[in-house]
């Protein structure tokens, strides 16, 4: 009688990925989720805001809140 586990191919025994690997997997997985995040937000302040109601203000400057005399 044949085992169960016997299933006629040879089986491949899978390296698991070193340390360095893991570590890049990481930082690219974080890096993607800032991109993601950086453009999810930027689509929400583009809805939020639209381009023309900005253009109807007047531009504020660093010093704008200082009284100039």
């Amino acid at each position: 009688m044949r085992s169960g586990f016997a299933t006629g191919r040879a089986s491949i025994l899978k390296m698991s990925p070193n340390h360095r690997q893991q570590a890049s997997r990481r930082r690219l997985a974080i890096l993607c989720a800032l991109v993601g995040l950086a453009l999810a937000s930027g689509m929400v302040g583009s809805l939020v805001h639209p381009a023309s109601s900005l253009s109807s203000r007047p531009s504020t400057g660093p010093f704008s809140y200082i009284p100039s005399e």
